[in-house]
């Protein structure tokens, strides 16, 4: 298995993820939750109409009223660049 860092840092997000071609997105379903935003995620393909991009400042404002971090991988078992992403809630301590 290949090691996973988890951060807060928005400048280490989003060149993680500018670095891989992807962008930041909230799932269209999820906008009006009533919970100051919606469902985050990245995306690294074509348009996916679930999915609306989003500026990063909306995005870092949802991921922190939100309490989130961002766990993700930078290699694959095998030495190549890797997309695992998904997001955590923060420690409470």
């Amino acid at each position: 298995m290949s090691a996973s860092d988890t951060t807060t840092d928005h400048d280490t997000i989003r060149k993680w993820v500018e670095d891989r071609g992807g962008r930041p997105t909230i799932v269209k379903a999820t906008e009006d939750n009533g919970k100051g935003g919606g469902l985050l995620r990245i995306d690294f393909r074509e348009e996916d109409d679930a999915l609306d991009e989003i500026e990063w400042d909306e995005f870092f404002r949802i991921f922190d009223e939100n309490k989130l971090a961002f766990l993700y991988q930078d290699k694959t078992k095998d030495g190549k660049e890797s997309r695992f992403n998904k997001f955590v809630e923060r420690d409470k301590g």
